[in-house]
Parts: C-alpha cells; structure tokens; sequence
C-alpha cells in the first residue's frame, strides 16, 4: 500500500506539473493580457502595472517565478481582484461549490443508483422504460437549459423557491437538482447495465436456488460487484462537481469556485486561471487515487494498481 501511493503521488505532482506548464504558456500565447482594455491606457501606468506584477519580465522568468511560488504554496495575487489573492478567493468561494457539489453528489447517487437496480431487476417492464427515457432526457438536456426551465416553473410561476443567490437551504434545491441531473442520469445507467451483466453470471444463479431473498440477493452478492464501473465514473464526476459548475453557478448567482473561474477567463485573470486549473486537476486526481483503494475493498480479487495495469 505504501509504495503504490507514494508512487502515485510522484505520478500526481508529475501531472500536475505538466497542467501547469501547458496551461500557462497556451495563456500567455493568447493575444492581449489582463490588462488590455477598449481604451488603452497611458504608456506610462501599462508599463508601471506591468512591473508591478513583473508581466515585462521575459515568459521564462515568469514562468520559474510562478514554479517557485507554487511549490511555496502561493498561487499569486489575482490581477483583477484588487487586494486578494488565488488562495483567498479559492478559500472563500469552494466552500460554497463544495456545499452544492456533495448535495448534488448524494442526490445522484441515492436516486440512481436504487433506479438503475430496479431497472435491471425489471428489465423491459414500465419501470425499465420509464427509467430509459429519464436518464435519456436527462443526458440529453443540457444543465442550463434544465436550470432555466426550473426556474422559470418552480420559482417564476409557483412561487415555491427562490430564483437565485445562496441564501436559506430553499435556495439550495433547484441547484442542486439542475446540478445532479445528468450525474444521476449516467449513474442509473451505468448501475443498470453493470447489474444486467452480474445477474447473469454463476454465483447470482447459485445464490437463487438456494432461496435467498430478492432483496438480499440484489444488494449484498450483485450491487457490490456491479458498482465498480459505477465507482469509475464518481471519481471524476465527484471532482467536476465539487469545483463547481459555472453555468450552474452563473444561471443561480452562487458565489462558488466555478463563477470565479469563468469570469476570469473573460478577464484573462492568469493566476486565477492557473490557480483554479492547478486546483481542479489536484481533486481530480486525489479522486482517481481513492477510486484505486475502494477496488479491492468492492472486490477483494482486485488488487492496487491492477487497474492501471
């Protein structure tokens, strides 16, 4: 166990690394800079800003300062938020993704995973189809436009939720489910068609000519072995969602990392782009990380880093 994740760890910081690398030279290749606005400014404030944030340093020199501060654990001051750091605004605003994140992460795991059971459980009855065309609606609609359709029903015309900012937990519902929607859609798919696959097989057959229970069949011999492909998908998805979704965030005026992050592409914020790139990637690979532990505890016959192999 050791040497795997002292492995994997070297692996991570070489991947984080090369994220960090290639985001910020495709940054810097873009035409204009943070600074660059319809009205340009005085020769002489653009070149005195720029040295204060050593812009007119050569790209290298940049690029080594900004290695060094990162490895110190400074991701640098954000150039378009006065006064306030990467590291302020990520402390401040992920609280707020992580709040909506694990509320929509619980929300597609408790509904999807039970539904897609049930659908394989009664494959080609009326509960299998109408799971198929809801997790088919759901992949196929777009988070935004769920959201305002949400919205414009459930808060415009009944009245029975707020239509946006991040006040009271009934303003956490409508975000949370736009937010879940297409996680929990891919999940009761993945539960189903992993379930068809394991109720065919040997032991499943075994198990139901001894008499046991529907019930204790499905959930203690079959949901173990079919949540492996499940759990493959929840890494990655946990990350993407606990950084936030921007369209979310934006259509709800939440607070959270993702807003931040799309505002400062808009303003070609560097370090704000960098600092939450560097950041979404750490989660993602953290999340891929425990995914190889949980393996062998879903199935002992898996051992660390077969799945690599």
């Amino acid at each position: 166990m050791l040497n795997y994740l002292c492995k994997r760890v070297l692996n991570s910081i070489i991947v984080l690394w090369i994220v960090m690398t290639v985001t910020f030279f495709l940054m810097h290749a873009i035409p204009g800079g943070p600074f660059t606005q319809e009205k340009s400014l005085p020769p002489a404030v653009q070149a005195n800003i720029e040295a204060r944030y050593k812009l007119n340093d050569p790209l290298l020199t940049q690029y080594g300062d900004y290695v060094s501060n990162v490895i110190k654990g400074d991701l640098g001051p954000s150039f378009k938020y006065v006064g306030r750091s990467v590291n302020d605004i990520i402390r401040e605003s992920f609280p707020v993704s992580f709040e909506l994140g694990m509320e929509s992460i619980l929300i597609a795991l408790m509904l999807g995973i039970p539904a897609g059971v049930m659908a394989a459980y009664r494959r080609n009855n009326w509960q299998d189809k109408t799971v198929n065309l809801l997790t088919t609606l759901g992949i196929a609609v777009p988070g935004f436009v769920l959201a305002a359709l949400m919205v414009d029903f459930f808060a415009m015309k009944l009245g029975w939720f707020p239509a946006a900012l991040w006040e009271g937990w009934q303003s956490r519902i409508l975000p949370a489910l736009a937010l879940a929607a297409m996680p929990m859609a891919f999940v009761t798919r993945l539960t189903r068609s992993s379930m068809l696959d394991v109720l065919g097989q040997d032991y499943i057959k075994t198990a139901k000519a001894k008499g046991l229970s529907t019930a204790y069949i499905l959930f203690r011999h079959a949901l173990p072995n079919a949540l492996i492909p499940v759990v493959t998908y929840v890494g990655p998805m946990v990350a993407s969602i606990l950084t936030g979704s921007f369209v979310i965030e934006t259509i709800f005026a939440i607070p959270g990392l993702g807003s931040y992050f799309v505002t400062s592409i808009y303003n070609r914020d560097y370090t704000v782009i960098l600092g939450v790139t560097i950041f979404y990637s750490a989660i993602i690979i953290f999340m891929n990380i425990l995914v190889d532990i949980i393996y062998p505890i879903l199935d002992p016959r898996i051992k660390l880093g077969q799945r690599e192999e």
